[in-house]
């Protein structure tokens, strides 16, 4: 891949060098600070875009190899660069999402500089704007765009036991099943990172533990349509809010090995041990909570309930897709359902390793505004933010269930761009005296000669 710094930035001074001023700051080259690149260019919106690795970075190196996006390549893109070396149903590999975003910065030329780290961004007191401090100078901007994103901080619960007799990672670390020792895995979390990761390892020979908490579980496909497609004719991806309750309730959705709905039924059927929520780790013993039927009955009545509003909406259109009716079909309950396990003595049951699927945290350490609540959550409406001049791009829920995939990130971006290009407007304004003050000193400015 050809690395944007030369080609893009032949403008820009060396950071080291002397401070650089620049309109507006994007911070983060991952595909929010692409999309934010794109529209700013679009709207002639001066701008610098900072990574302090590579661009798209996470996708290179923060999952396990194997991982594919969770979207099929004609939905998780942007509109102005296909996949053009893969089917449009089919799902893209890690490596093939970064060269995307790589190749589509090239196109627009985005003024990306990598290998750059923000230390600190602080609101200046005597004049507009922020100073910035990085890795190779300071920046004074007129205004920041956060776009790192919501996989910052890998978050490990407090129950984790101190054991050095087990390998304890979280998903974020996880590569293939390679990486681990002989024995049982315990996997805890299955939202798409766990479920995926608990399939791999159990199809690699391993003896895994999965623990279910409460989570969504749409089909990956019905009737000749992805649930993308579904979620998209059913006005589902532009929903503003979460539904009461379900604010931190999972996904799991997976487009491995070509896409396949995510049956836990199905893997306990394979010999995976369900079992509930993860409670507490004590002298060696696992306990769990009774939750497990529970977690996944709630699973099922949103798969079926997409069914359902699927069916409504073919019958509603007169559309002509095929039934499917082998997709309501469902596994007996497994015995790890019907007795569940409420405890586990690691050693007995062989487990030499626990992979934490257990999601990430913001961290937002070195943006020193005032644009926080008391728990350190972004104040934000549609990414603008409570802070003048700052903004947030690519969070889950920006302005919209689809905020969390690729295509929403775009759109979220456009939204943000417009209101730095509007706000570029409003203080560009002069009004009647001082446009007379200007018109009198370009007059009264002496004619240069002209060399003939």
């Amino acid at each position: 891949m050809t690395d944007l710094n030369q080609t893009a930035l032949p403008k820009y001074p060396d950071m080291t060098a002397k401070t650089t001023e620049i309109d507006t700051l994007v911070i983060g080259a991952g595909q929010a600070g692409v999309a934010m690149s794109e529209h700013l260019s679009k709207l002639g919106v001066p701008h610098l875009v900072l990574e302090r690795q590579r661009i798209a970075e996470a996708w290179r190196s923060g999952r396990w190899d194997s991982l594919v996006a969770n979207g099929p390549a004609w939905h998780d893109r942007f509109p102005g660069l296909e996949f053009d070396d893969l089917e449009p149903d089919a799902f893209a590999p890690k490596e093939r999402v970064a060269a995307y975003f790589e190749a589509y910065a090239r196109k627009f030329n985005a003024p990306i500089r990598t290998g750059v780290e923000v230390k600190s961004v602080v609101r200046n007191a005597d004049r507009p704007g922020f100073t910035i401090e990085t890795s190779e100078g300071v920046i004074q901007a007129n205004r920041v765009v956060a776009a790192t994103g919501p996989f910052q901080r890998p978050v490990i619960p407090p129950i984790a036991p101190q054991d050095q007799r087990l390998l304890q990672i979280h998903s974020a670390e996880y590569r293939n099943p390679q990486q681990l020792p002989e024995g049982a895995v315990l996997v805890v979390g299955a939202g798409s990172s766990g479920a995926q990761i608990a399939e791999e390892l159990q199809r690699a020979g391993k003896q895994v533990y999965l623990s279910v908490g409460a989570h969504d579980r749409p089909p990956r496909a019905y009737r000749n349509r992805d649930f993308c497609w579904w979620l998209g004719v059913l006005g589902e991806w532009d929903a503003e809010a979460a539904q009461p309750g379900k604010e931190h309730v999972t996904i799991a959705v997976s487009g491995a090995r070509g896409g396949q709905t995510v049956d836990f039924r199905r893997l306990a059927q394979q010999g995976m041990q369900l079992v509930g929520l993860t409670k507490a780790f004590k002298e060696g013993v696992v306990s769990f909570q009774p939750d497990l039927a529970a977690n996944l009955a709630r699973g099922d009545e949103n798969y079926l309930a997409l069914l359902d509003a699927a069916d409504a909406y073919i019958a509603r259109n007169g559309l002509d897709l095929p039934l499917e009716p082998e997709a309501r079909a469902t596994f007996p309950d497994p015995e790890c359902l019907t007795t569940p396990i409420l405890e586990l003595d690691l050693a007995e049951a062989g487990i030499r390793s626990i992979i934490w699927a257990t999601g990430f945290a913001v961290d937002y350490s070195w943006l020193q505004v005032d644009a926080f609540d008391a728990k350190g959550k972004p104040q934000h409406q549609r990414g603008v933010s409570s802070e003048p001049g700052v903004y947030f791009v690519g969070l889950p829920w920006l302005s919209r269930r689809g905020s969390s995939f690729i295509w929403g990130v775009w759109h979220d971006a456009k939204h943000v761009a417009g209101h730095i290009a509007t706000q570029r407007t409003y203080l560009a304004y002069r009004d009647p005296a001082q446009r007379q003050a200007e018109t009198d000193a370009s007059n009264a400015s002496p004619i240069q000669p002209v060399s003939i």
